[in-house]
């Protein structure tokens, strides 16, 4: 069985994302009336030209900006199977979904969420959305086709380049792995490689998100410059074999070294030329692989942590919750609440305890507020009673007390730390900071710290770096952080500096 759980740090993930998560994501305690923005339609989507019986079908609304396909469908057994996702952020988590002739209901319980709706006379099914205070209309519209999303920057095929789906094993922990290897074509000899390390969460090959695929955006740029890339699906996921309830970071950095096994047993790789490179979660795993392996020749940390787990969550929180607009003083209680929950999970190894606890710092702080406090903190009481187990997984639970500090200081190869002015999931100035102090404390010799102007989490161009900001942009990865990563592992591949030596 495939895991689809989503990973959250506190209101959110370092990069898997939900935008009905309660992280001022447009989810706000007033109701939307301009009904025309839950049903405008979107560039090439056809509505079916005569709407069948009853509820099977492909059904296309919009909530806001969020684009939401419902796929109903009958099997041998007669039973309606149903299906509801995103466009922007792939499938979404439905623990029930009900149809009594003509109405229809579905329930996300862990994001507090329903819609209530029913089949009118024009064939549509017309309803509300709800989400702790906010209401949205919502109508659903038969289409034969599904619109899609305008990503320039997606490679097309035939690729100018070799690529091979290819599976490893990391025999420690027992996973086959899964992933995709591009090369350079028509290389005369051994060239660098480099293995994509994806974020918190369970994440594809690709690391999609949003209707972006990164990864795949970033080894196509590579790949056409000179360096191979290894990208793979995470435990779970696609080709790859469950991992347990029990994993944590330590568990994936063994699959990074079980990467980088394989790519040295590649006659097409210089086994002397491989690097890393991890965004978010995966810029925490990264050192922690270079620091066991004398293979690893260089890292770029995309979006990297250098702060200890508790404090980014907190920064992190901050940050994304100020953008959405909550005020100072919910801010302030929000910060509070957090604080205590984190000192339970380091004082209390017990899980039920550790839970209760947490409930009960939960229920002292409210006693302690005003009617309206309790009004503006409700979808964060929300968000912690219904991630209550996540708070207690072994993989949050480590997380929570990791400092990439010393991992840092025993990584001796070169590093790239690149992280968006605008990031505010991993905040650059005091996570670069970090970084640059622990590779300095090492006797690092060979590092470069990179702000890039207007960038978000994701290397995006925005305006705000809002976590909603990331499915409406089209961009997937800015030129100029392609440039910056890609120019830098050229200069620091030997191979490539001697080409580029006898071509002057």
């Amino acid at each position: 069985m495939k895991k689809t759980a989503l990973r959250f740090i506190a209101l959110s993930s370092l990069l898997s994302l939900f935008l009905f998560s309660a992280s001022g994501l447009g989810m706000t305690n007033t109701t939307t009336t301009a009904a025309a923005t839950a049903t405008q339609d979107a560039p090439g989507q056809k509505p079916a030209n005569k709407a069948p019986e009853g509820i099977e079908g492909t059904w296309f609304g919009i909530i806001r900006k969020l684009r939401l396909v419902l796929k109903v469908s009958k099997g041998a057994d007669g039973k309606l199977a149903y299906k509801l996702y995103s466009l922007e952020q792939g499938d979404l988590p439905v623990d029930t979904f009900d149809f009594t002739d003509p109405k229809f209901r579905f329930e996300m319980k862990a994001f507090g969420a329903y819609f209530e709706g029913a089949l009118n006379k024009d064939g549509e099914i017309a309803g509300t959305f709800k989400q702790g205070n906010a209401s949205f209309p919502l109508v659903f519209k038969r289409v034969l086709e599904v619109p899609q999303l305008n990503r320039p920057q997606e490679p097309k095929k035939p690729y100018p380049y070799e690529e091979e789906e290819v599976t490893y094993e990391n025999k420690r922990d027992k996973v086959r792995i899964s992933g995709t290897l591009t090369r350079p074509r028509g290389a005369r000899g051994p060239v660098p490689a480099v293995l994509l390390i994806t974020g918190s969460g369970p994440q594809n090959r690709d690391e999609a998100i949003m209707g972006h695929r990164p990864f795949l955006v970033l080894a196509d740029y590579l790949t056409r410059k000179g360096i191979a890339v290894l990208r793979v699906d995470d435990r779970g996921i696609g080709g790859t074999s469950d991992g347990t309830p029990d994993d944590t970071s330590e568990n994936y950095v063994a699959d990074v070294l079980a990467g980088v096994e394989f790519l040295k047993t590649r006659k097409e790789i210089n086994a002397r030329e491989i690097g890393l490179i991890g965004h978010s979660e995966g810029g925490m795993v990264a050192p922690l692989v270079a620091a066991q392996s004398k293979d690893v020749a260089f890292l770029v940390l995309i979006a990297g942590p250098g702060l200890p787990g508790a404090r980014l969550i907190l920064l992190q929180n901050d940050m994304l919750s100020r953008v959405g607009g909550m005020s100072d003083d919910t801010r302030e209680q929000m910060r509070l609440l957090y604080t205590r929950i984190f000192a339970v999970l380091k004082e209390e190894k017990d899980n039920a305890a550790a839970e209760k606890k947490i409930r009960e710092a939960l229920n002292s702080q409210l006693s302690r507020m005003t009617d309206a406090q309790k009004q503006e903190f409700a979808e964060i009481k929300r968000v912690v009673e219904a991630q209550g187990s996540m708070y207690v997984s072994p993989w949050f639970r480590y997380f929570l007390n990791y400092d990439p500090r010393p991992a840092l200081m025993k990584v001796k190869v070169p590093v790239l730390a690149v992280n968006g002015e605008r990031d505010l999931q991993v905040p650059a100035d005091e996570n670069l900071a970090a970084i640059s102090e622990a590779l300095k404390a090492g006797g690092n010799k060979d590092y470069a710290v990179v702000k890039l102007p207007r960038l978000n989490h994701l290397l995006q161009t925005s305006k705000s770096g809002a976590l909603e900001e990331y499915g409406e942009i089209e961009e997937t990865i800015s030129p100029a952080a392609l440039d910056t990563i890609t120019n830098w592992i050229l200069k620091h591949t030997v191979e490539q500096n001697k080409t580029a030596a006898s071509a002057k």
